[in-house]
Parts: structure tokens; sequence; C-alpha cells
């Protein structure tokens, strides 16, 4: 697997398959380290939240959303955590490239993941706080906010 935007042995690096792989692999671990740290935080915010004392008067829209971000969050965390098991489990076995393949799959995956559960949390804490009109703006902006995020370097590997 190539970096994005750039054909095989031309980007002036002069390294074998192997070597790019393991630097593609690297580069991805440098990446599920923040991911992986900001999901486990999240997941850990919203776990705690069910023994606050005012978890009790959520209403039924609230608590629906509530547990959906909680099942987003746990997803999210495992897809983050996904590539670490994927290459211990291939270590040694020739399967580099299909390893750094499809740890960027579960990346993106788990980047979309953190999309939501930002977007979901905001709408959540908004709608306990100010209210539900407030909460659908803050959570839809911020999820326009995450989708324009995500479709930046898109736009950037076009120019």
């Amino acid at each position: 697997m190539d970096d994005p935007g750039s054909e095989p042995g031309t980007d002036g690096r002069g390294e074998t398959e192997n070597q790019r792989m393991d630097r593609n692999w690297n580069e991805l671990l440098q990446e599920l380290r923040v991911t992986q740290t900001g999901t486990q935080i999240l997941f850990g915010f919203l776990l705690a939240v069910a023994f606050q004392p005012q978890f009790g008067r959520l209403d039924q829209f609230q608590l629906t959303v509530y547990l959906i971000l909680v099942i987003l969050a746990a997803l999210t965390t495992a897809l983050a955590l996904a590539p670490v098991s994927l290459h211990r489990a291939l270590f040694r076995r020739g399967l580099k490239a299909e390893v750094v393949g499809f740890g960027h799959l579960l990346v993106v995956l788990a980047l979309v993941g953190v999309g939501l559960t930002l977007s979901g949390t905001t709408l959540l804490i908004f709608d306990v706080t100010v209210g539900r009109p407030q909460s659908w703006i803050a959570g839809g902006a911020m999820l326009i906010l995450a989708i324009t995020i995500g479709l930046l370097p898109r736009a950037l590997a076009r120019r």
C-alpha cells in the first residue's frame, strides 16, 4: 500500500516495498496512539455519566442517545485497538501489506466513530443543559465540522 497520492517509487524515498510497509505501519501506529487515547477517554467519560446523581433525571430521548453513544464509543474504541491485535495475530507471517491495508481501514472507521461520538455527545450535553433545539444545532454543527475535517485531506489531495 503506497502513500496516498503517490505512485510506487516516485516519492523520492528509494525504499523497498518492505521498507515502505514498515514506514507505513509505524506512521499508522503513531496515529493510533492519539486515536486510542482519545476514544478511551471519551468512552470513560460516557461510562462515568451513568454513576452521576443527575443520570436518573434523563428523559427517554436523552437515555436513548446516551445508550447509543455508549455502544458507539465502545465500538470506536474496539476499532482503534483492532490494528494492534491484527498485527499481533499476523506477526511474522509475511503479511505486512495486508496488516497495513486493513489497519488503515480500521483506523478510518475508528475516526468516523470518533466524529459520530463527538457529535452525539455534544447533542446530549446541550440537550441536558440548554434544551433540545439548541442540542440539534450544536450536534449538527459538530457533525458538519467532523465531516469537513474528514473530507479536507481528499480536497487537498486533489489540488
